[in-house]
């Protein structure tokens, strides 16, 4: 399930929308209850080829966890913007 991105910029990115990555996470959600894990996080980090996964799916999770339960809801998933360009080799445009 690694990131499907019709374009690809000159440094490698993927280029996406942040509707487009939120769909792509959604898609790791294995519990179906609407929050991504850290656990979830990790399988989409290791997708996407990305090394240290553990590690990364912990700062993410800390970066993008607001109210700190422990997943990132819905709310949250914008939070996850600014991790994914730094660590998921994803572009974020907006429109």
């Amino acid at each position: 399930m690694a990131i499907k991105s019709k374009c690809v910029a000159s440094d490698g990115k993927r280029v996406m929308t942040t509707e487009e990555l939120k769909k792509w996470l959604k898609k790791f959600d294995t519990d179906k209850d609407g929050r991504i894990s850290k656990e979830e996080l990790r399988q989409a980090i290791r997708s996407t080829g990305g090394r240290f996964a553990t590690f990364k799916s912990r700062r993410g999770l800390r970066s993008a966890d607001v109210n700190q339960d422990g997943y990132i809801g819905e709310e949250e998933l914008d939070n996850l913007v600014e991790f994914a360009q730094k660590y998921l080799g994803v572009r974020i445009i907006h429109f």
